[in-house]
């Protein structure tokens, strides 16, 4: 019951950080400042527990593993972040069902899960529900979607942040879930403040409602990242990431609601073959 509960709110955190990113992206912030002051935010407000933990005590692999993942991590959430200011969050959310093939190869390798078949069969179909997403779009379900910014940037953040999944698993495993996140807070917020100064990537704070909206996002990436922690440590990582996918059902009704997206029924349905695929992943 806790892992469901903590996948429903892995669910609406990440899609509601998600509104508030598109709509700071569109007031002209750029993705890696949006990032690096999310990452600093938890960093700080994670302090409390940062003094008590040993760090002394910590294997030398999970300090790889945890450098890695920020590294990917900062990649990923730069590249979504660039991808919802291009393109329509109806649209992008439901492209994530694709990470769960990626984290899927990915832990093969390097965490030995090993799916069944009908976790591979419930993938495909979750897979195959996007493909009444892509339909509503001028190139439809073709290779000429990758020549679009959007998508692009959609596929390297998904492929980016599938690895960085499996690299936070083995970090979990070396350690526990909440030092977990504080290595994905700090390292985050180091590799993407290197992105910031190294492009001089300054915007204006003065408006409140933007430090309100960046407060939000903070808060919403730090539930939406423990949340998933938790589930990664009970299930498999190809599993917990195509229950994820359950969001692109807030993505394409958002979509609509704060951006005044189209083709909602046609998207609405790809988005229930997808949740079909979790549905017959939650009962194998």
């Amino acid at each position: 019951m806790f892992t469901i509960f903590a996948v429903l709110v892995r669910i609406l955190s990440n899609s509601l950080s998600n509104v508030y990113q598109k709509q700071l992206t569109i007031d002209g912030f750029g993705s890696s400042f949006i990032n690096f002051i999310m990452y600093s935010g938890l960093t700080v407000m994670l302090l409390p527990v940062i003094i008590r933990l040993n760090f002394i005590d910590i294997a030398i692999e999970c300090w790889i593993y945890a450098i890695l993942g920020g590294l990917f991590g900062a990649l990923g959430n730069s590249f979504l972040v660039k991808a919802l200011k291009n393109g329509e969050l109806s649209v992008l959310g439901p492209i994530n069902a694709y990470k769960s093939v990626v984290a899927m190869l990915t832990g093969i390798f390097l965490l030995k899960e090993i799916p069944s078949l009908y976790g591979i069969s419930a993938v495909g179909l979750i897979i195959a529900g996007s493909y009444f997403i892509f339909d509503t779009q001028d190139e439809g379900f073709s290779i000429r979607l990758l020549k679009r910014t959007d998508i692009r940037c959609r596929i390297f953040a998904l492929i980016f942040t599938a690895i960085e999944a499996v690299l936070i698993k083995k970090v979990i495993q070396y350690s526990d879930i909440l030092t977990s996140l504080v290595m994905w807070c700090f390292w985050g917020m180091v590799f993407t403040g290197i992105m910031v100064f190294k492009k001089k990537n300054f915007s204006s704070l003065s408006k409140k409602l933007v430090w309100l909206k960046l407060l939000l996002i903070t808060l919403l990436m730090g539930t939406m990242q423990y949340s998933t922690n938790y589930v990664f440590s009970h299930i498999q990582v190809s599993y917990g990431l195509a229950l994820f996918q359950l969001s692109a059902l807030l993505s394409v009704l958002f979509g609509w609601k704060f951006f005044n997206e189209t083709q909602i029924i046609k998207k609405l349905i790809g988005t229930v073959v997808m949740v079909l695929g979790a549905v017959i992943l939650i009962l194998t």
